[in-house]
């Protein structure tokens, strides 16, 4: 396993990538809108995501600002097998919030688990990561 990205909701996805590109010298390496969704993904980084965590920044189109403590989104972890990591993590007593499969408006194989703090850890099945 490795960790992904951390996801952070932006009210103006433009200023927030001048922020991480122009300022902190990251790299937009990828972005892509989801119409039907109503949202748009960015992820920017200092290394390509094969080689190491970046941040995905999440603008959802409705929305202009968030308080400090429900911009934080979540982890993301890579896993061989959605399916298979969900099953291990109940069986070992761990909360399992949502099923592994599809993410809705994709085809990335994803799931989520919680913390003891109601922090959210998403689960991103390695070969499914195209959308």
């Amino acid at each position: 396993m490795r960790l992904l990205h951390t996801m952070l909701r932006v009210g103006n996805l433009e200023r927030s990538l001048m922020f991480y590109t122009e300022i902190l010298g990251m790299q937009l390496l990828r972005r892509k809108d989801y119409p039907d969704g109503r949202f748009t993904l960015a992820f920017v980084g200092y290394q390509p995501e094969s080689d190491g965590a970046v941040i995905e920044l999440t603008h959802n189109w409705e929305t202009s600002e968030y308080d400090l403590g429900n911009g934080y989104g979540h982890i993301a972890i890579e896993v061989e097998d959605a399916y298979d990591t969900c099953a291990t993590i109940k069986a070992r007593g761990g909360l399992v919030v949502r099923d592994a499969g599809p993410m809705k408006h994709g085809t990335t194989v994803i799931a989520f688990v919680e913390d003891p703090d109601g922090y959210k850890i998403e689960l991103i099945q390695r070969d499914s990561r195209a959308n």
